[in-house]
Protein backbone atom coordinates (compact mmCIF):
# COMPACT_ATOMS: atom_id res chain seq x y z
CA UNK A 1 0.00 0.00 0.00
CA UNK A 2 1.21 3.71 -0.93
CA UNK A 3 1.25 5.81 1.95
CA UNK A 4 0.81 9.58 1.76
CA UNK A 5 4.52 10.01 2.97
CA UNK A 6 5.64 7.97 -0.16
CA UNK A 7 2.71 9.81 -2.49
CA UNK A 8 5.03 13.16 -1.45
CA UNK A 9 8.57 11.81 -1.41
CA UNK A 10 7.69 10.86 -4.90
CA UNK A 11 6.24 13.94 -5.97
CA UNK A 12 8.74 16.08 -4.76
CA UNK A 13 11.26 13.79 -6.56
CA UNK A 14 9.57 13.81 -9.82
CA UNK A 15 9.45 17.79 -9.65
CA UNK A 16 13.20 17.80 -9.02
CA UNK A 17 13.67 15.71 -11.63
CA UNK A 18 11.67 17.50 -14.03
CA UNK A 19 13.35 20.85 -12.93
CA UNK A 20 16.43 19.38 -13.72
CA UNK A 21 15.43 18.09 -16.81
CA UNK A 22 14.66 22.09 -17.59
CA UNK A 23 17.96 23.26 -16.52
CA UNK A 24 19.89 21.04 -18.85
CA UNK A 25 17.64 22.42 -21.80
CA UNK A 26 18.70 25.66 -20.93
CA UNK A 27 22.40 24.82 -20.78
CA UNK A 28 22.23 23.67 -23.92
CA UNK A 29 20.74 26.71 -25.47
CA UNK A 30 23.22 29.09 -23.38
CA UNK A 31 20.99 29.91 -20.57
CA UNK A 32 22.64 29.76 -17.22
CA UNK A 33 21.28 27.56 -14.61
CA UNK A 34 20.18 28.74 -10.69
CA UNK A 35 19.26 27.82 -7.63
CA UNK A 36 15.38 29.05 -7.70
CA UNK A 37 13.01 28.30 -9.41
CA UNK A 38 12.00 31.34 -12.59
CA UNK A 39 15.58 32.78 -12.51
CA UNK A 40 17.20 30.78 -15.15
CA UNK A 41 18.28 33.13 -17.53
CA UNK A 42 21.48 34.75 -18.87
CA UNK A 43 21.15 38.25 -17.13
CA UNK A 44 19.91 37.76 -13.54
CA UNK A 45 22.04 37.34 -10.55
CA UNK A 46 21.37 34.30 -8.12
CA UNK A 47 22.88 34.58 -4.65
CA UNK A 48 22.81 31.12 -4.27
CA UNK A 49 24.38 30.13 -7.50
CA UNK A 50 26.64 32.87 -8.59
CA UNK A 51 30.61 32.92 -8.32
CA UNK A 52 31.16 29.89 -7.08
CA UNK A 53 33.96 28.97 -9.96
CA UNK A 54 37.21 31.15 -10.79
CA UNK A 55 38.22 31.95 -14.71
CA UNK A 56 41.21 29.26 -13.89
CA UNK A 57 38.75 26.73 -12.79
CA UNK A 58 36.57 26.78 -15.53
CA UNK A 59 39.41 27.31 -18.29
CA UNK A 60 39.06 24.71 -20.43
CA UNK A 61 35.71 23.23 -19.77
CA UNK A 62 32.49 23.23 -21.58
CA UNK A 63 30.38 26.16 -21.76
CA UNK A 64 27.19 23.53 -21.40
CA UNK A 65 28.67 22.20 -18.13
CA UNK A 66 29.28 25.71 -16.41
CA UNK A 67 26.05 26.75 -17.44
CA UNK A 68 24.23 23.80 -15.95
CA UNK A 69 25.66 24.00 -12.77
CA UNK A 70 22.99 24.26 -10.21
CA UNK A 71 25.11 23.89 -6.91
CA UNK A 72 24.95 26.40 -4.18
CA UNK A 73 28.78 26.36 -3.66
CA UNK A 74 31.80 24.50 -4.67
CA UNK A 75 32.61 21.25 -3.27
CA UNK A 76 35.91 20.73 -5.07
CA UNK A 77 37.77 23.36 -3.10
CA UNK A 78 36.69 21.80 0.35
CA UNK A 79 39.28 18.99 0.16
CA UNK A 80 42.31 18.39 -0.87
CA UNK A 81 41.81 15.54 -3.68
CA UNK A 82 44.63 13.43 -4.34
CA UNK A 83 45.92 11.71 -7.45
CA UNK A 84 44.64 8.09 -8.11
CA UNK A 85 41.95 9.03 -5.42
CA UNK A 86 38.18 7.61 -6.47
CA UNK A 87 35.55 10.21 -6.22
CA UNK A 88 32.02 10.10 -5.81
CA UNK A 89 30.12 13.41 -7.21
CA UNK A 90 26.14 13.21 -5.85
CA UNK A 91 23.01 14.59 -8.02
CA UNK A 92 26.49 15.55 -10.70
CA UNK A 93 24.25 17.30 -12.94
CA UNK A 94 25.91 18.70 -15.87
CA UNK A 95 29.07 17.15 -14.86
CA UNK A 96 31.24 20.50 -13.48
CA UNK A 97 32.10 19.07 -10.15
CA UNK A 98 33.32 15.83 -11.75
CA UNK A 99 35.27 17.33 -14.46
CA UNK A 100 36.91 19.38 -11.66
CA UNK A 101 37.90 16.53 -9.55
CA UNK A 102 38.87 14.65 -12.48
CA UNK A 103 41.48 17.16 -13.66
CA UNK A 104 42.66 16.52 -9.49
CA UNK A 105 43.05 12.84 -8.99
CA UNK A 106 44.46 12.35 -12.79
CA UNK A 107 45.03 9.94 -14.98
CA UNK A 108 45.66 7.27 -12.18
CA UNK A 109 42.12 8.17 -10.17
CA UNK A 110 38.54 7.80 -11.22
CA UNK A 111 35.94 10.30 -10.97
CA UNK A 112 31.52 9.19 -10.82
CA UNK A 113 29.12 10.84 -11.32
CA UNK A 114 25.44 9.78 -10.21
CA UNK A 115 22.09 11.34 -11.20
CA UNK A 116 18.68 10.95 -11.87
CA UNK A 117 17.80 12.64 -14.69
CA UNK A 118 18.16 11.36 -18.29
CA UNK A 119 18.70 15.25 -19.83
CA UNK A 120 21.63 15.87 -17.30
CA UNK A 121 23.55 12.46 -17.99
CA UNK A 122 23.01 13.17 -21.91
CA UNK A 123 23.96 16.41 -21.13
CA UNK A 124 27.33 15.70 -18.85
CA UNK A 125 28.34 12.61 -20.99
CA UNK A 126 28.47 15.45 -23.76
CA UNK A 127 30.49 17.75 -21.66
CA UNK A 128 32.77 14.88 -20.66
CA UNK A 129 33.49 14.21 -24.32
CA UNK A 130 34.11 17.35 -25.42
CA UNK A 131 36.60 17.81 -21.81
CA UNK A 132 38.63 14.87 -22.92
CA UNK A 133 39.11 13.18 -19.79
CA UNK A 134 38.35 9.44 -19.82
CA UNK A 135 38.86 9.40 -15.71
CA UNK A 136 34.74 9.64 -15.61
CA UNK A 137 31.62 7.98 -15.88
CA UNK A 138 28.08 9.37 -15.45
CA UNK A 139 25.45 6.82 -13.55
CA UNK A 140 21.47 6.72 -13.89
CA UNK A 141 20.74 6.66 -10.33
CA UNK A 142 19.19 8.19 -7.13
CA UNK A 143 21.35 9.16 -4.75
CA UNK A 144 19.29 7.33 -1.71
CA UNK A 145 20.46 4.47 -3.39
CA UNK A 146 23.99 4.80 -4.79
CA UNK A 147 24.95 2.07 -7.93
CA UNK A 148 28.25 1.36 -6.53
CA UNK A 149 29.27 -1.39 -4.27
CA UNK A 150 30.29 -0.74 -0.86
CA UNK A 151 33.71 0.48 0.35
CA UNK A 152 34.52 1.54 -3.83
CA UNK A 153 35.37 5.28 -3.34
CA UNK A 154 37.65 8.06 -1.33
CA UNK A 155 35.82 10.83 -1.38
CA UNK A 156 31.94 12.00 -1.39
CA UNK A 157 31.38 15.66 -2.87
CA UNK A 158 27.87 16.72 -3.83
CA UNK A 159 26.66 20.49 -4.49
CA UNK A 160 23.19 21.88 -3.29
CA UNK A 161 21.38 18.18 -4.08
CA UNK A 162 20.91 16.48 -0.60
CA UNK A 163 18.45 19.21 0.47
CA UNK A 164 16.37 18.38 -1.78
CA UNK A 165 16.21 14.76 -0.80
CA UNK A 166 12.98 13.75 0.88
CA UNK A 167 15.13 11.07 2.80
CA UNK A 168 17.73 12.76 3.66
CA UNK A 169 19.08 9.98 6.57
CA UNK A 170 18.95 7.45 3.80
CA UNK A 171 21.31 9.31 1.83
CA UNK A 172 23.86 9.94 4.03
CA UNK A 173 23.78 6.36 4.99
CA UNK A 174 24.65 5.01 1.40
CA UNK A 175 27.25 7.51 0.95
CA UNK A 176 28.69 5.82 4.27
CA UNK A 177 28.20 2.51 2.39
CA UNK A 178 30.37 3.19 -0.32
CA UNK A 179 32.95 5.29 1.17
CA UNK A 180 36.14 3.49 2.44
CA UNK A 181 37.55 3.31 5.94
CA UNK A 182 38.89 6.44 6.69
CA UNK A 183 37.39 8.06 2.89
CA UNK A 184 36.05 11.94 3.46
CA UNK A 185 32.51 13.54 2.59
CA UNK A 186 32.83 16.91 1.78
CA UNK A 187 29.93 18.67 0.32
CA UNK A 188 27.93 21.87 -0.34
CA UNK A 189 24.50 22.14 1.04
CA UNK A 190 21.40 24.52 1.99
CA UNK A 191 20.96 24.60 5.64
CA UNK A 192 19.11 26.38 8.39
CA UNK A 193 20.91 27.48 11.21
CA UNK A 194 17.43 27.90 13.03
CA UNK A 195 14.28 26.17 12.74
CA UNK A 196 11.95 26.41 9.65
CA UNK A 197 8.24 26.73 9.71
CA UNK A 198 6.12 23.40 8.91
CA UNK A 199 4.98 26.30 6.32
CA UNK A 200 7.39 26.55 4.86
CA UNK A 201 8.77 23.16 4.02
CA UNK A 202 5.45 22.20 2.92
CA UNK A 203 5.29 24.03 -0.06
CA UNK A 204 6.56 22.50 -3.12
CA UNK A 205 7.95 25.74 -4.84
CA UNK A 206 10.42 26.04 -2.01
CA UNK A 207 10.89 22.81 -2.15
CA UNK A 208 12.29 22.20 -5.63
CA UNK A 209 13.94 26.11 -5.14
CA UNK A 210 16.41 24.67 -2.78
CA UNK A 211 14.87 25.83 0.05
CA UNK A 212 12.42 23.97 1.83
CA UNK A 213 14.31 20.59 2.48
CA UNK A 214 17.23 22.30 4.51
CA UNK A 215 17.80 20.59 7.49
CA UNK A 216 18.57 22.67 10.53
CA UNK A 217 22.48 22.37 11.32
CA UNK A 218 22.52 20.39 14.44
CA UNK A 219 19.51 18.07 12.52
CA UNK A 220 22.04 17.30 9.83
CA UNK A 221 24.96 16.39 12.08
CA UNK A 222 22.80 13.94 13.90
CA UNK A 223 22.36 12.18 11.16
CA UNK A 224 25.86 12.32 10.03
CA UNK A 225 26.34 10.90 13.22
CA UNK A 226 23.87 8.45 12.73
CA UNK A 227 25.00 7.20 9.62
CA UNK A 228 28.41 6.39 11.27
CA UNK A 229 30.70 9.59 10.54
CA UNK A 230 32.96 11.40 13.11
CA UNK A 231 34.88 14.64 12.68
CA UNK A 232 31.71 16.48 11.22
CA UNK A 233 31.98 20.12 10.69
CA UNK A 234 29.46 22.29 9.13
CA UNK A 235 30.69 25.96 8.05
CA UNK A 236 28.26 28.42 6.74
CA UNK A 237 29.63 30.58 3.68
CA UNK A 238 26.59 32.37 2.48
CA UNK A 239 23.01 33.92 3.44
CA UNK A 240 20.31 34.94 1.88
CA UNK A 241 16.60 35.81 2.02
CA UNK A 242 13.69 33.79 0.16
CA UNK A 243 13.25 36.67 -2.48
CA UNK A 244 17.16 36.82 -2.79
CA UNK A 245 17.10 33.33 -3.50
CA UNK A 246 14.70 34.09 -6.40
CA UNK A 247 11.10 32.83 -4.90
CA UNK A 248 8.39 35.11 -5.26
CA UNK A 249 7.34 36.27 -1.57
CA UNK A 250 3.30 36.57 -2.54
CA UNK A 251 3.31 32.46 -3.59
CA UNK A 252 4.76 31.20 -0.23
CA UNK A 253 2.42 29.90 1.70
CA UNK A 254 1.20 31.85 5.51
CA UNK A 255 3.44 31.72 7.79
CA UNK A 256 6.69 31.85 5.49
CA UNK A 257 8.30 34.69 6.86
CA UNK A 258 9.24 33.22 10.43
CA UNK A 259 11.63 31.01 8.57
CA UNK A 260 12.97 33.91 6.31
CA UNK A 261 16.74 34.80 6.42
CA UNK A 262 17.52 31.53 8.28
CA UNK A 263 18.66 29.68 5.36
CA UNK A 264 22.21 29.35 4.34
CA UNK A 265 24.82 27.86 2.13
CA UNK A 266 27.16 25.61 4.19
CA UNK A 267 30.09 23.36 3.35
CA UNK A 268 29.50 20.36 5.41
CA UNK A 269 32.32 17.51 6.17
CA UNK A 270 32.67 14.12 8.12
CA UNK A 271 35.01 11.40 7.73
CA UNK A 272 34.33 7.19 8.21
CA UNK A 273 36.26 6.09 10.36
CA UNK A 274 39.29 3.63 9.83
CA UNK A 275 38.14 1.83 12.76
CA UNK A 276 34.47 1.18 10.60
CA UNK A 277 34.01 -2.66 10.09
CA UNK A 278 31.54 -3.65 6.97
CA UNK A 279 28.06 -3.86 8.79
CA UNK A 280 24.66 -4.52 6.53
CA UNK A 281 26.78 -3.54 3.17
CA UNK A 282 28.81 -0.81 4.76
Amino acid sequence: MTTDATTAAETITERVRARYARAAHQAQTGARSCCSTDCCSSTTDDPVTDNLYDAEQTAGLPEEAVLASLGCGNPTALIDLRPGETVLDLGSGGGIDVLLSARRVGPTGFVYGVDMTDEMLALAQQNKEKAGLPNVAFLKGRIEDIPLPARSVDVVISNCVINLAADKGRVLRDAFRVLKPGGRFAISDVVADRLVPDALRSDMEAWVGCLAGALEIETYKALLGEAGFEDVRVEITRRYTAAEAGLDPTSLPAGWEAGDGKLASAFVRATKPLSATPQGGA
